[in-house]
């Protein structure tokens, strides 16, 4: 349940990569891949061909980088499905996909494939409300309570000095907890708005809570934007996929779109497959999300890219389908951190952006207001985000849309693929080398939690050994090595870890925990 972080592609998604230990020699060669399905305008099919040949290449330290084509690099992090929109000078100029719905399968990603936005649903969430704010049915600036009918936010010392509004909602600074949701197995019983606000079960969260004082700090809570569902549910008096269809998807002509979960089974035979890290299918195909405004959207990179064009010619005044061009610049205005009433807000003017990572599913969408110009990607797969970056950066090489930020050379991408061509030997012995150019400690972190959760459990704790020999007084790194004994069955070990820990600094939590889940008798 990754936020979405000021990068152009969240990096955080490192955190669970696939390994797949290969010799460079052995980088997957593609499989003939089903038929490719796309639509352009005709001056765009040179482009295109620039664009796939223009991927960065692999570059391993001390060898010579070799060039992949997409599918090869869909091999390489075990994707099996992607599909890409680019939209440039406010139009949409071409769309394409590659690859399977499902992993193992042979039905190929159609254009008119449905994949799960995730936290892309935040910024449509937001345009509806920003456009009650408009229509006069609630206040940005006031007490959320005011406005909320069948559930309010409780009250505590933290809310006596501020209130929680909705400006702190959208912008992630209203001081809420639960980050992200896991999600609930097709079939699973659901939990209804009140039991995930309240926690109570069948969620499968805590529950939503005011824990620091509203507009001091910014903090990625998906919680917060469940409280705005449970607000624009109380003001339409209609289920939350009605209202989002009548405010925003029908009026942006976002025809394959829809927050209905579970989907009813003429929308279900058209979805992609979700994929864990390690290649593996989701059980079910997909989870389900009840959380509909934080992580509820199914669409396609075209409707996105629609929704982005939207928003940039509400900013230049060309359209007020959805908003006004003075709410759309509000929407598009630094309020806390990084972060718009629903946009994550680059450090260039006109640039905005957002990711996504439901279970199996990963999306980015990032726009270039001023021009019009921008790039949907989706795919069905975990290390999706592994790949958006090299589009992206090919992609405005073509279109001449740079500089733009991008992190294909830093130490987590270079550690990425180090494990999965090579393994956690060449990784340690890199990390050794690397130390002294200042290495941080969380990219070894990154490393092995994806082999942790790949199923690659030696090689993982083989890695946060190193690192916690390499750090020895960096507490994350610490803490990383002790949850890698727990998994590896090590629990002498693992207790050894966390009571070192917990005598440096008797407050850390989690090591407080994970002493009495250790110490606790069968």
């Amino acid at each position: 349940m990754p936020q979405a972080v000021p990068r152009f592609v969240p990096v955080l998604f490192l955190g669970c990569t696939a390994v797949v230990l290969l010799t460079a020699a052995d980088v997957p060669k593609a499989a003939p891949p089903p038929v490719t399905r796309w639509t352009a305008r005709p001056s765009e099919a040179g482009r295109i061909a620039r664009v796939e040949a223009g991927l960065a290449p692999l570059a391993l330290p001390g060898e010579k980088p070799q060039a992949l084509d997409v599918r090869r690099w869909m091999a390489l992090y075990r994707i099996p499905g992607l599909s890409v929109t680019v939209f440039d000078k406010n139009a949409v100029v071409w769309s394409k996909a590659y690859g399977v719905t499902q992993a193992g399968g042979k039905d190929p990603v159609t254009l008119e494939t449905l994949f799960q936005a995730a936290s892309i649903s935040k910024p449509v969430t937001a345009l509806a409300a920003l456009r009650a704010v408009e229509q006069g049915q609630v206040s940005l600036d006031a007490n959320i309570n005011d406005a909320l009918k069948t559930w309010k936010v409780p009250d505590n010392s933290f809310t006596c000095e501020q209130k929680v509004t909705l400006r702190r909602l959208l912008s992630h600074s209203a001081g809420l907890t639960v980050h992200g949701f896991p999600g609930y197995g097709v079939g699973e019983p659901l939990p209804t708005l009140q039991q995930i606000l309240d926690g109570e079960k069948p969620a499968n969260t805590e529950a939503v809570r005011v824990d620091k004082v509203p507009g001091t700090e910014a903090r990625y809570s998906g919680g917060g934007y469940v409280v705005v569902q449970a607000l624009l549910t109380d003001l339409a008096k209609k289920p939350f996929p009605q209202l989002m269809k009548e405010a925003v998807l029908d009026p942006v002509g976002m025809k394959h779109s829809t927050f209905e979960q579970p989907l009813p089974p003429a929308l279900a035979a058209r979805t992609a497959a979700g994929t864990r890290a390690s290649g593996e299918a989701v059980e079910g195909r997909w989870k389900v999300y009840p959380e509909l405004a934080p992580a509820g959207l199914w669409t396609t990179p075209s409707d996105l890219a629609l929704l982005q064009l939207e928003v940039a010619k509400a900013k230049a005044g060309e359209s007020k389908r959805v908003l006004s061009q003075a709410m759309t610049h509000q929407l598009l205005t630094k309020q806390s951190g990084p972060y718009g009433l629903g946009f994550m807000l680059e450090d260039a003017p006109d640039r905005f952006s957002h990711g996504g990572w439901n279970d199996g599913f990963t999306a980015t969408v990032v726009t270039l207001g001023d021009t019009g110009s921008g790039v949907v990607l989706m795919a069905n797969s975990d290390n999706g985000v592994l790949l958006f970056e090299r589009l992206i950066a090919s992609i405005a090489a073509e279109y001449g849309w740079g500089p733009l930020p991008d992190h294909l050379e830093s130490p987590e991408m270079t550690a990425d693929l180090l494990s999965r061509v090579k393994g956690a030997d060449a990784v340690i012995a890199w990390a050794r080398k690397t130390k002294g150019s200042g290495l941080p400690p969380q990219v070894l972190t990154q490393v092995g939690y994806g082999m942790m959760m790949s199923g690659k459990t030696e090689d993982g704790l083989k890695v946060f050994q190193e690192n916690a020999a390499l750090f020895p007084d960096d507490a994350e790194a610490q803490g990383g090595l002790g949850m890698a004994y727990m998994q590896a069955g090590k629990k002498a070990e693992a207790l050894a870890v966390y009571q070192k820990l917990l005598k440096a600094d008797p407050k850390n939590e989690r090591a407080m925990q994970a002493v009495k889940t250790l110490s606790a008798k069968p």
